[in-house]
């Protein structure tokens, strides 16, 4: 188990989801690989906003999974995305929903963070990117011409990712393109703090993947930092998943508590996940978080 004060822990997710055999190595190399990416930025003392942008980009550009490139199509044909970030020490959010040509919207979600608006909406939130700096495309440009990817259903692989930094800052990111053929406009958890995420510092931090509006209904990240109030991160993802009896759905989530523990929890088939630490002897991914057992809080 990790010290009681690590330096640094990352975690994150590709989906809860039910994954096809062929790509169980594709789902595990690609949250690695992201892991890897986030993991550099906090073995070399970066900040855990960072380290989850960094994460989350490389889950975006990998059409393996439901964000950024090779999103899913909404019933027009085209893909709507949403994406999120937020910072545990400031409790500051930027979150963008709908947008159809912003090749990583978690890059502009972590624009937003210095910015008063804490939500931004289609051609709003495109504008905004515009106006500083971050170029848009084509949304036929988000349609990922990968066939094995795209072959299979990628309903619930919302991605997601949290961190805890050498100064013990956390982070907490999303990004997804929502339900394949969902009506356009529709809106699920992942950008919406308390749903889909949430990060504070004097507590830890989650992401979510699953039914949006299961989790919207119940504030499932909400959930899991009440837990976090008087337990660890085990207990808090447990409790958080089995609070969707309620109302039914399928979810996953992913916590770092503010020692540094890892909690997953899910009712899906599978959970594409990647953590690493400085606890770690080396990084470790799984499709379910009994696989991560021996390296997990409760």
């Amino acid at each position: 188990m990790p010290d009681p004060q690590p330096r640094w822990a990352l975690i994150l997710h590709g989906g809860a989801k039910t994954i096809k055999p062929e790509l169980f190595d594709r789902n595990r190399e690609g949250c690695l690989a992201a892991a890897a990416a986030g993991a550099t930025v906090l073995r070399n003392g970066g900040s855990a906003v960072l380290a989850v942008e960094e994460a989350v980009r490389r889950l975006e550009d990998n059409p393996v999974f439901n964000a950024g490139l090779g999103s899913v199509l909404n019933s027009d044909g085209v893909v709507e995305m949403d994406a999120a970030i937020m910072d545990g020490s400031t409790l500051a959010v930027g979150a963008v929903a709908g947008v159809r040509r912003i090749r990583n919207p978690v890059g502009v979600a972590r624009a937003m963070l210095d910015e008063r608006p804490v939500l931004l909406a289609g051609e709003g939130a495109e504008r905004f990117a515009a106006d500083h700096g971050i170029a848009l495309c084509d949304p036929s440009e988000m349609i990922a011409k990968d066939a094995v990817a795209s072959e299979y259903s990628k309903a619930h692989d919302t991605v997601g990712c949290v961190a805890l930094d050498m100064q013990g800052r956390i982070a907490a990111a999303t990004s997804t393109g929502g339900l394949p053929g969902k009506h356009p406009g529709r809106i699920g958890d992942s950008p919406v703090p308390g749903s889909g995420f949430y990060a504070d510092d004097r507590l830890g931090g989650t992401a979510f993947s699953g039914d949006g509006e299961s989790i919207l209904r119940t504030m499932l990240a909400a959930h899991v930092m009440s837990g976090l109030e008087t337990g660890s991160a085990g207990p808090a993802a447990a409790s958080a998943i089995a609070r969707l009896g309620r109302v039914g759905g399928e979810a996953g989530a992913i916590v770092i508590d503010r020692a540094g523990r890892f909690g997953i929890a899910h009712n899906s088939d599978h959970f594409a996940i990647a953590l690493d630490a400085s606890w770690l002897d080396y990084p470790r991914a799984a499709l379910t978080a009994a696989d991560l057992k021996d390296v997990l809080d409760g």
